[in-house]
């Protein structure tokens, strides 16, 4: 048997273990079809040498923003996939956004999906935002968005404009775990928040600082904790995306414990940055809206330690980047904060790029780049949380998230030893934006390759992006996995009938 491709001389990372040295990967129509040593060679097989370096799958990035209209000056497909896949993302799941005026969710999922016809880089699949949650749309849509491949759905409960009430999120869970769908929610009291910024606004502390001292951690583990709570009382698996607050985190290791379905994502900046980067420079005070997010940016390195330990742990399932950006220097983008010249945190847009770093900032804490009594994570919880998790949580298994045979062949091969080491610099980045809020950071190893589905479309080695643009296709994306925990438990307190009289 004879291969289109053969990746030799690489250290192959799995969830679970570090292959031999000495396996080879098989490749052939875009999957692999073989691991195993000396594999056969034919005349016309391409030969691919990793010269010692890891190899991971291809990083999934379930978390990212593209085409939003709320976003105008943000990454569109091209440029937004053209940056994940330099930076080792070969799949990215996006989100097609239902407004609170739109009646039904089909022609919010048909019209984002295309804008990104022929435009991805990279292999993509859909999430969809719920704001109103009709019946017609529980009874019916839903249904329609499972047989579409879009199989699951995000809710926010903050945003005026956004936010499902606690009835409305119950509904949502009940139908989800009904169809075998992940829920997704962003979780912040909104009560808190919006009485804490008008407090700040009549007291005229409105410059882009301000904006962490809005949303403080409280505001998290209040609703995190609610969520938690709704998720058990509907018997559903839900993700909690973004997650910043280490007393939020240990309501998920909590629930965890014991066995509900509670999966939690964190981002970079939550655990490289904090909020003393929101405080504007001397040479411009209002730069600090580059770091504008929410949640926000934490104060102390305590904080950023308590996720550290939710990553090793392994509490967090996900590692995603939460890519929202804004351009800065743009009237449309973060400079819209900027109200006759008076900052106004408040009307700063949300969020940060983060697509392209996301995969070397976490590869450069394991212990392919650092000693190992100073790794944060092992290269198998690194494949978990960048990949493997991902694939299962979002309806990819089989398919994605790991190198073995009838797989894509989704890959990145890392540069050996400490030769693929750089500093990250807007320069050198690939998005349509005009920073990076990682500006300045050293990580410890870039992708030399990326594969998709077993073609290079990133090569360091010749200068950058050789796939093109279109080669990304749509993943019709099938039932997610209950990775932590399992369905079936009966809620604290609750007789084990209790449901069946009110549903």
């Amino acid at each position: 048997m004879a291969f289109d491709t053969i990746t030799t001389n690489g250290l192959i990372v799995t969830a679970s273990d570090i292959l031999p040295p000495g396996t080879e990967i098989g490749i052939t129509a875009g999957k692999i079809t073989a691991l195993g040593l000396a594999l056969p060679r034919g005349p016309s097989t391409k030969i691919l040498d990793a010269r010692g370096a890891y190899i991971t799958p291809g990083g999934i990035d379930s978390h990212v923003h593209l085409a939003q209209k709320n976003s105008p000056t943000g990454d569109g497909w091209e440029s937004g996939t053209r940056s994940a896949v330099a930076g080792g993302t070969t799949t990215v799941i996006a989100f097609a956004s239902q407004e609170r005026g739109d009646g039904s969710l089909l022609p919010v999922v048909e019209e984002y999906l295309k804008l990104a016809d022929r435009q991805s880089y990279v292999d993509y699949g859909v999430h969809c935002i719920i704001t109103s949650p009709s019946a017609r749309i529980l009874d019916e849509e839903f249904r329609w968005l499972f047989e579409r491949g879009v199989t699951s759905v995000k809710l926010y409960m903050t945003y005026e404009h956004m936010r499902v009430p606690d009835r409305g999120v119950l509904e949502i869970l009940f139908k989800c775990r009904e169809l075998g769908m992940t829920t997704m929610i962003h979780a912040e009291s909104h009560d808190m928040i919006s009485f804490i910024i008008e407090g700040l606004e009549r007291k005229g502390n409105t410059e882009p600082y301000f904006h962490a001292l809005a949303r403080p951690r409280i505001a998290e583990d209040e609703a995190s904790y609610r969520a938690i709570s709704l998720a058990e009382l509907a018997d559903a698996p839900i993700l909690i995306v973004h997650m910043s607050s280490e007393v939020a985190v240990g309501h998920v290791r909590e629930a965890q414990g014991r066995l509900l379905p509670v999966h939690a994502e964190t981002c970079p900046h939550y655990l490289f940055l904090l909020s003393e980067e929101i405080k504007g420079k001397e040479h411009d005070h209002f730069s600090g809206a580059k770091h504008v997010c929410s949640p926000p940016l934490r104060h102390r390195k305590e904080d950023l330690e308590g996720l550290w330990r939710g990553v090793a742990n392994g509490t967090f399932t996900t590692w995603s980047s939460d890519h929202a950006p804004s351009k800065y220097d743009h009237p449309g983008g973060k400079k819209l904060g900027l109200v006759d010249g008076i900052p106004r945190f408040s009307k700063i847009p949300n969020g940060l790029p983060g697509v392209e770093t996301r995969m070397a900032l976490l590869f450069g804490q394991t212990e392919a780049c650092l000693p190992a009594n100073e790794a944060r994570l092992s290269l198998p919880r690194f494949v978990q949380l960048t990949a493997s998790n991902t694939a299962k949580l979002y309806g990819l298994s089989g398919r994605k998230g790991s190198i073995a045979p009838g797989f894509d062949a989704d890959m990145v091969v890392w540069y050996p030893g400490s030769a693929g080491k750089r500093v990250i610099e807007q320069g050198r980045m690939h998005h349509d934006m005009d920073y990076t809020p990682f500006e300045g950071i050293e990580v410890g190893n870039w992708p030399r390759w990326t594969i998709l589905r077993g073609e290079i479309v990133w090569s360091d080695d010749e200068g950058g992006v050789v796939g093109k643009k279109g080669n990304g296709e749509f993943l019709k994306r099938g039932r997610g996995e209950v990775v932590m925990g399992r369905t079936g438990n009966v809620p604290r307190g609750m007789l084990g009938d209790e449901r069946e009289y009110w549903r």
